[in-house]
Formats: structure tokens, sequence, C-alpha cells
């Protein structure tokens, strides 16, 4: 098998949300960019799909927001939960300082491709898919390229800077002996989907009660179901047997009854591993880790698709021109770790606190949960919902676009 060798300024691994925006907002820029994605193709169900207000201003700013709104998508105002017998409002989007003040909730493939074909509109935009990142190729003490595996062999490329932007079960980040500091998480989730109907409840569902805690995501046609179990906790549930799962999903939601019977086998229910984890470094000379390589996050909030959006944001402002100039430095990798500490901490602390003071409570309740008083505030005083609203749909410190379009460099 054949070993093809090429080279760019910066190659991005992986080509999720944080790959994409990353390799898109390079191209527009100048940078000379390869994007790899070990896929054919963005078609793979459960993933990451809300688009968060952040994402969506960050569009705006693009120019792109009115074109990227005509993709199929359901919009989301406000987030809710029943907790026992308690219904409580969480986070109103209303009053957020955006254009957009919803979550739009939009397959992630159709969010890709969307970027997919705005990046292939810049003649530096180099997107190479079923090339998997195998290894890096480091000299002088420093990366200076990857190793792939696509179907026509072997793929070297040489590159002055390597982003691994390939999850959390990131090939570069071991490759590079990254020192992981794991936070910890008492839950998985199953992800299934059942059919929708015009007079089912509302947009975004949360139900609690004794042991049992769901989501359900508002997708048009159908209903994306979370059903959250203790961690490692998938054994147990397949030996309580399928019937079982499907009582406990009506009993969370009585109105699936008539529609449980489309989760026909246990192929229809995917398993979510959650973790909570931090990259102590994020970089090395030559390397840099962003999104889920850097910084995994729980599903709590929905927020990993946009905390990686803001990451590719920051990293392409700050390295768009020392990469176009051919000096990029430690330094301004360091910069950019620097930038989206605070933000992730800030996200992954509040995460945990939702997991120690309601989620592994609920998990290990036997009796109807009663709704703890952080959560009741939200409903005796309305106004503090915006406060989860502006960190959900915000996050700390909004990354906006510091980059200009290069004149000249897009296709016609």
């Amino acid at each position: 098998m054949t070993t093809t060798q090429i080279e760019t300024t910066c190659c991005v691994t992986g080509g999720g949300p944080a790959g994409m925006m990353l390799g898109f907002l390079l191209a527009r820029a100048g940078v000379r960019v390869t994007v790899l994605e070990k896929h054919a193709d963005f078609l793979r169900d459960f993933r990451g799909d809300t688009i968060h207000p952040s994402t969506l201003q960050l569009m705006d700013e693009l120019g792109l927001l009115d074109e990227f709104l005509k993709l199929p998508h359901s919009q989301v105002r406000d987030l809710s939960m029943q907790v026992g017998e308690a219904h409580v409002t969480l986070a109103d989007f209303s009053h957020l300082p955006t254009r957009c003040k919803f979550i739009a909730f939009m397959p992630q493939w159709n969010f890709l491709d969307f970027l997919a074909a705005h990046g292939k509109r810049y003649p530096t935009f180099d997107l190479r898919m079923r090339a998997a990142a195998t290894g890096l190729i480091e000299e002088g003490g420093r990366v200076a390229g990857v190793r792939a595996t696509t179907p026509d062999g072997e793929l070297e490329i040489r590159a002055d800077l390597v982003v691994g932007c390939d999850g959390r079960h990131s090939t570069l980040r071991d490759c590079a002996g990254f020192k992981v500091d794991n936070l910890g998480a008492p839950m998985d989730v199953l992800w299934f989907r059942v059919s929708r109907r015009d007079n089912d409840p509302g947009d975004v569902f949360g139900h609690i009660e004794a042991g049992r805690m769901m989501v359900m995501l508002n997708r048009n046609d159908y209903w994306q179901c979370a059903y959250v179990i203790p961690k490692n906790g998938i054994d147990e549930v397949k030996r309580a047997g399928l019937e079982k799962f499907r009582d406990d999903v009506v009993g969370l939601s009585p109105f699936l009854r008539d529609r449980i019977g489309e989760i026909k086998s246990w192929d229809d229910v995917k398993l979510l591993t959650v973790a909570v984890d931090r990259l102590q470094h994020w970089s090395r000379p030559g390397l840099l880790c962003i999104g889920d390589a850097a910084h995994a996050m729980s599903p709590i909030g929905g927020v990993g698709v946009n905390l990686a959006v803001q990451d590719a944001l920051a990293a392409a402002n700050i390295l768009a021109e020392p990469l176009r100039t051919g000096t990029v430095t430690i330094g301004h990798l360091n910069e950019v770790q620097q930038r989206r500490m605070l933000p992730m901490r800030v996200i992954q602390a509040m995460q945990i606190f939702v997991q120690k003071r309601l989620v592994m409570r609920v998990l290990k309740g036997e009796e109807r949960p009663k709704a703890p008083l952080f959560l009741k505030l939200f409903g005796w005083f309305p106004f503090l919902r915006r406060y989860p609203a502006y960190l959900i749909g915000l996050g700390v410190r909004p990354e906006h676009v510091r980059t200009s379009q290069m004149g000249g460099d897009q296709k016609r």
C-alpha cells in the first residue's frame, strides 16, 4: 500500500463541530488547512444537536445566519422540568442580548455539512473524508505532522500546527501523552427515539421520578429521548429486560404508551458513556487540542457542541495571523488554553453541581422526589431564569469573530 505525503499550514483531525468550525474559519482567514474526518459522511445519530444562541450569534457575525436557519430545525425558548409533582421552568432565553433568543435543535450532520459546504468555497480548505489520524510525526522536539489511514493507503500530512479535535477518545492526545484529570460522572445515558404527535406536550420535557430521569427533545416528527441510568448500569438495565425498560419510560411519559413499541429491540437504544474530564495542558510545540479532546463535557445543559465551537472561534482569532505568517509559537497555543480555561471550568463546575445535588440523589432515591430548593427558586422568582439561560445560551466569556475574510480567496 502506498504512502502519500502532503504539506499544509494547519492540519485539523476530527470533523466534528470544533474541527469543522476551525477549518472553515482558518480557510476564511486565508490559512491553508486540511481537515481529516475518519467517516465517509456526517450521518451519525444521537450526537449533540443543540445549537445555542452563542453559535447562532457567530453565524450572524459571519453573515450566514439567514441561510443557516433555512435548514430543518426546531426552536426552544425556555427549558422546563417535572420533578415529582412540581413543574419548574429553569431557563428563559427571551432576555439574551443576541439576535436569536432561542436554542435551535438541528441534526448535527446538517450543521457539519453546512460548514463543509462553506469551507469548500475557499481554495485553502481541504476536507478529507475517510481519513483517520493514527499518530503524530515528531521532529526536533516538536510535532511536525500527522499520519493517517485512508482507503487509498497511508497519508502523511506535514503541518506547521496540528489541532486535535478528535473527541473525548482522542487518538492524538493519547499519542502526545497528555495527562487527563477525570472529574467523574455518576451516570450514563441511553438514547432512543419515539415518534411525536401534534397533541404531545411541550418542546423540551424533563421528568424526574424515584430512581428515574429522562429528558425529551422535540425533533418535530419524533422525540429524541435521553434516559439517565447509573454509571456502568447498562448490563443491569438489560438484565431486567426490554419490557421493563419500556414500562419505565412510559412511567415517566405516559403519553408515549401507544407508541412505545417502536423500541423493538436493544438495537434501537444507544449508550452514551458520560465523562467529565480535562487536560492539564492542551498543547505542546506543534500540537493543540480543543473541544472534547481537551475537555469532555457532561450532557447536562447540552453545552458540549457550543463550547467546542467557542474553542474553535477563540483558536482561529488567536492563531490565524501567526499561522498565515509562519510565526506560530507555543505561546500562542498556551494563549488559546488560557482564553478558554475559565469558561470550561465554570461549565464543568455547574455540571458537577447538578450531578451531585440532583442526578445522584434521584438515581439512588426510592421515594417520589421533591424539587430541591435551588430549583424552587426559579418558580418563586422568575427573573432568576435569566441566569441559567445566559450560562447555557452564551456561556462565560462568549467569543466573537476577530478574523477578516481574505479578499479574493473565495472560489466563484
